[in-house]
């Protein structure tokens, strides 16, 4: 096979080469919509509460919806759910283009069709994750997820770049047009496929399931430590992004251009990340690599927070979004190699909780405690709280490889 033996081996199955180019194509576009939408909130607000307000609505289903979605993962076939979630962005995106490009686009209606995108997204998450082990099999499966987190921060570097050129020439409504468009593309991939999902019968209601999801993280500390880590560096290491306009504008009076160095620097660092961790062969030392990307987050942000100097920083974000992208790969097929399949959606519901759902909650913290002692002390609470989870890391490292290894 070309792809064996390499960083890229995880594309020599065919069902996950449909996957990736499906993907790549949708997260452009959905990174392209993401600065188009920002942009249009503040045209039509001039109001950075909005902006946030916005965020939130995008993301909240995720934190409240997510256990759900992953007991649903686990009753019905996983591939049908990612294309139904694939739908519903299609559709809205669709109808954003459409209230934009008339004209009659409201704030209510951004709002709105924020929140329907963010049930869609806590739907699509746990489904999409639980899918990886029957494209790839254990064997690839690090390598699947650290390709994709690739794809995810290239996407997310080219999306914003094109959404920017095209909002300048032709407004957002074009960008939302293209987004819709390219959902296509995942759907036409996705119905290619011939994965074969093998249902396990559950007898119980759904929330009985999820129950019962529950009672086996509770009983299997190895995963409730881990998913615990998980939910304290999202809300400790928020500060980096969240306060990334403050250090940029308000601290060096760098403006847009600085706030635009540092979001490359932290991007290009998360996809160095990923692929260093796609090197890797075996998920053996994972464990370590989740102490070591933990332990690296907290010295990369105690630094951006006492730098005296805006080029500091900016050498700090490709650390920060390394080390961000290699704890959370790492974590992710530690739990995936370690659970049976029956329980796969459940937890990876949790998991999306705890890694997407908790964002939102640190970066209103991180916004509360900047307010209250600065940004600076703010990004070294943030690095106490990082340093916090290294040490946990530490004590339950040699726990979690043996549970690999089971």
């Amino acid at each position: 096979m070309p792809f064996s033996g390499n960083m890229f081996r995880a594309l020599r199955h065919r069902d996950f080469r449909l996957y990736a180019a499906g993907m790549a194509v949708s997260l452009a576009g959905t990174w392209m919509q993401n600065m188009a939408q920002a942009w249009l909130v503040y045209r039509l607000t001039r109001s950075a509460w909005m902006l946030g307000l916005t965020w939130f609505c995008s993301s909240l289903p995720v934190l409240v919806l997510s256990p759900i979605a992953g007991a649903m993962a686990d009753r019905w076939p996983r591939r049908r759910i990612v294309m139904a979630t694939q739908v519903v962005g299609m559709i809205q995106a669709a109808i954003l283009a459409f209230l934009t490009m008339t004209g009659r686009v409201e704030i209510w209606h951004v709002l709105a069709l924020a929140l329907m995108l963010g049930v869609s997204t806590a739907f699509d998450i746990p489904s999409r994750q639980a899918l990886f082990i029957h494209l790839v099999g254990k064997d690839d499966l690090l390598n699947a997820i650290s390709l994709n987190s690739a794809t995810f921060n290239v996407a997310r570097v080219i999306g914003p770049s094109l959404g920017g050129f095209i909002v300048a020439r032709s407004g957002e409504g074009l960008c939302f047009l293209l987004n819709s468009l390219s959902f296509v593309a995942v759907l036409i991939s996705l119905g290619a496929m011939r994965v074969d999902e093998r249902l396990h019968e559950q007898p119980e209601t759904p929330i009985e399931s999820l129950k019962t999801g529950l009672a086996f993280v509770r009983r299997t500390p190895e995963a409730l430590a881990l998913l615990a880590l998980c939910g304290l560096i999202s809300i400790a290491g928020s500060p980096g992004s969240t306060l990334a306009p403050v250090f940029a504008d308000g601290i060096f009076k760098m403006g847009a251009q600085g706030l635009g160095l540092l979001s490359a620097g932290m991007g290009a660092g998360a996809i160095l990340g990923t692929l260093s961790l796609a090197r890797r062969r075996a998920a053996k030392g994972l464990p370590r690599v989740i102490v070591g990307s933990t332990a690296a987050l907290s010295l990369s942000m105690a630094v951006y927070g006492a730098s005296p100097s805006f080029w500091i920083c900016f050498a700090m974000m490709p650390l920060i979004g390394m080390s961000v992208m290699r704890h959370s790969a790492s974590a992710n097929t530690t739990i995936q190699m370690s659970i049976p399949d029956s329980y796969r959606g459940r937890v990876m519901g949790l998991y999306s909780m705890m890694v997407i759902g908790m964002t939102p909650i640190g970066s209103l913290l991180s916004g509360a405690l900047a307010e209250a002692i600065g940004s600076r002390a703010t990004m070294i609470v943030g690095a106490v709280g990082c340093l916090a989870g290294a040490l946990v890391a530490r004590w339950w490292s040699a726990r979690w490889e043996a549970w690999l290894q089971r």
